[in-house]
This record gives structure tokens, sequence and C-alpha cells, in this order.
């Protein structure tokens, strides 16, 4: 069958990478794919957020799968769109996809359903958001655009005059759009980030290996938040304990809510969670495939991801035997343009992919990327994530970082400490031995 995979970036070109590996998939379509994707099948001239056109182009080609990568066309309805003239797709609902579109929807179903997470605000006014935290007196705190923003919606704020200026900048130079128009302000929660993935067809989860994502853009956790500079897996810190119970605290907790409030949520359910002397704690949801942490997962995952797909599209995921994983550690370096998560340029000639691809054990996923005949150009802030697997964690970085300097354009950076021990913050947990289950310390 044919696989049209939705989306430009990492993420998609790591799923049309693996969906490619089945012998169930006689072509991979991507709309609009990347010059990564476009070796691997078919790039078709349709934006992802185009609706009209990705129905048309999934009834045209017959496809038998759609998977939707990006959270735009998710919270758009594309899922609904094509479910409505009977295309097979994987991808949650726009219903279900507010959990992701919507940062104060998602508190309020939390709240409503008593999952754990932060104390928190909303702000539909600018000034009231700023009275709120001149009378505040505990800091950090975490601003937080309503809407989508790519993954630049997120501010951690040290004292009152960072946050007011965040809050003008969302809500009154409006610099994240109409993503600002609403704002969260919650607690600083601390403790180890941590990305647990799970599908679903809305009655049976499959937890897939965590991943540990690295988002500020700068080496020590230091500056913006972006989108995703680099990841590993898998994560030293989480046993079998702590997945358990992250399991039973928020992921079955959540489906089970999910189907109260009469959502049928079939995809992808990916939890940012932060991992407390308390145990685990929600700060975002998200209703697709992390990027980069898609890279890694598929890097990782050992089995055939189509019929798993298919499978949570259809309802029938409890008939499937859990995936085999590789017991090899990944580690994926984003290599970023000059500039990011701020303003950048684009065109650049990007040379040494085929070098790179080369190396034992290293794939390159394209994000930004496009093709301009012969050559590959930069067109994005994340350019390429450059992974690679090893026995053992520093063996994987070493075969990663020699593949992102096989690498070149101009002004070309990365982070050079992904899959590094940070050093502990005042409050953090030691070790998993701090994470309670029920009234034991395990």
């Amino acid at each position: 069958m044919k696989v049209l995979v939705v989306g430009s970036g990492g993420r998609e070109h790591a799923l049309a990478w693996k969906i490619s590996q089945s012998p169930l998939v006689t072509e991979v379509l991507c709309a609009p794919g990347n010059a990564g994707t476009h070796a691997l099948g078919r790039n078709v001239p349709v934006a992802a957020t185009d609706l009209d056109g990705l129905v048309a182009c999934a009834q045209s080609e017959g496809v038998g799968l759609v998977v939707v990568g990006p959270e735009d066309p998710l919270c758009l309805g594309l899922v609904d769109r094509l479910k409505a003239v009977d295309v097979p797709v994987y991808g949650p609902s726009a219903d279900g996809a507010r959990l992701e579109g919507s940062k104060v929807f998602m508190k309020e179903f939390l709240e409503r359903h008593r999952i754990p997470t932060g104390a928190w605000r909303r702000f539909d006014r600018s000034g009231a958001a700023k009275s709120y935290l001149e009378s505040n007196s505990v800091w950090p705190v975490v601003v937080k655009a309503d809407g989508l923003a790519a993954g630049k919606g997120v501010f951690v704020c040290h004292d009152t005059k960072e946050a007011c200026g965040v809050v003008d900048a969302i809500m009154e130079e409006r610099k994240l759009g109409a993503a600002g128009d609403e704002i969260v302000i919650e607690e600083f929660i601390e403790g180890r980030e941590l990305s647990v993935h799970a599908i679903t067809d809305g009655r049976t989860l499959l937890i897939l290996e965590p991943v540990m994502d690295h988002k500020q853009v700068g080496d020590g956790d230091t500056g913006p938040n972006t989108g995703g500079m680099g990841i590993y897996s898998p994560v030293s810190f989480v046993s079998q304990r702590l997945m358990r119970q992250i399991e039973q605290r928020v992921l079955i907790p959540t489906l089970h809510a999910l189907s109260v409030e009469g959502i049928e949520y079939q995809g992808t359910l990916f939890a940012g969670l932060m991992i407390t002397e308390a145990g685990p704690r929600v700060l975002e949801y998200n209703c697709r495939f992390g990027d980069p942490e898609t890279q890694a997962i598929m890097r990782r995952l050992d089995s055939d991801l189509v019929p798993i797909l298919l499978a949570s599209a259809n309802g029938t995921l409890e008939e499937l035997d859990p995936p085999d994983w590789k017991s090899a550690s990944c580690v994926g370096v984003v290599a970023a343009a000059e500039g990011y998560p701020g303003d950048y340029e684009k065109g650049y000639v990007i040379s040494g992919l085929q070098a790179a691809d080369a190396l034992d054990d290293v794939v390159v996923f394209h994000a930004g990327t496009r093709q301009d005949g012969g050559q590959v150009l930069t067109n994005g802030g994340r350019v390429l994530c450059v992974t690679a697997t090893a026995h053992g964690l520093e063996a994987a970085r070493e075969k990663a970082y020699r593949g992102y300097e096989a690498i070149e354009w101009a002004g070309k950076f990365c982070r050079r400490d992904i899959g590094l021990p940070r050093p502990q913050r005042p409050g953090e947990l030691e070790s998993e031995s701090f994470v309670h289950e029920g009234d034991e310390l395990v």
C-alpha cells in the first residue's frame, strides 16, 4: 500500500525512513516533505495545512494510510476530514488535538481529572497578567502562550521585569501572533524533565521507550527554549517502576478522562513530564510525535512501525504484541542555522551529507532543508538532526558529533553537551530512588 506522511520536518523524515522499511509499503509519499524525504519516496507539493489538497491527494493516490506529523493540521481537523471520506489516518481528531492546541484547555483538563501538574493562572489581558506578576513573590515562574508556537511559546522568567517583558512581547507586540491571545502563568517545577510517548487507539496504550530532549539553545541548558536541540535514549534514571508510575498516574488517567469527555483519541499521546520528589507532573501534552524525539525512537524501534500505526487507526491495538527495541543507545545532535531560535537566513548550500551518512551507524534526518537541482539548501532554523547508535551513550555521542562535523554550511551550530549528564540544580532529584509509588519509597 501507499502511505502518505504529512509534514516537512525531521519528525516526518524519521517516520518516512522507518515506514519505508516495512514490507507492507509499496511507496511513501510526503506532503510537502524535504530534501531527506525526497530520497526515500515521492514529495508532493501540498502544504501540511492545505486540508483540501491533502484529502484530494490521499484519494487520488489511493493511499492506504495517512500519517499526520505536525500539530497544525491535527488542530485544524485534518483527521476528521480524512475519516469523513473513509481514508485510514493516524492521529487524533481536532477535539483531541486541543490538548496541545490550547494550554488553557490542557490545564483545565488536568484540573478536572486531578492529573498532577503545576499551579497556574490564565490571563487574556496583559495588564492583569503584569499586575499579578508584580505581586508575585516566588520566582522563577513560567509564562506560556496559549496557542501553538512551534516550541517557542514557553518562557522561564526569573524576576518581575523579565516576566512583564515576555507578557508584552506575547500579548502587546504579538510576536507569536494569535497564539498569544491568552497566556498561562504557572509555577516553576523542579525536577528532571522527561518525554514519554504512547500510541493509543482510544482504549489500549502502547508506551514507547522514553527519550530525553535538550530544549534550551545553549550548552548547560542556557538561553531561550527551542523546538529541541538534541536527544538521547535510553534515559539512565528511568526505571521500570518509574514508567509504571507514569502509566498509572498520568497516561491511563488521561485516556480515561478523554473517554469520559466523549473525545475519541487515536494516535500519539505525548506527555512532557517533570519527575519530582512527589512523582511525575505534567508540563504539557502533545498530540503527535515529538521532534527531535521521534528520530531517536525510530532509530531504536526494532519492529515494523506500520502495523502499529494501522492498529491505532483501526482500533485494534490490543491485538498486537509489544514491539521489540534495540539495546543500543541513540544520540541525536541538531544542527541549526545561525540566529535560531530568533531570525535566521535560509538558502545556504549544505555539503558533507553523504560523508556523514556513510559513517557507521549514523543517519542524518533532514528538518529544514529543500532540494534545488543537485544541491541541498538550508530552509529552516533546525536544519538537520545527526543521529548515531552504539553500545553505550558515550560511543553514540562520539559517532553523532563525528557525523555533525562532516557536514558544512555557513553559520551552522549545535549544542556540544547532548547526552552528557547536566549539573544537578537545587531541588532536583539525586536519583530515581526519591520517586514515591503509593506510600512506599521505591
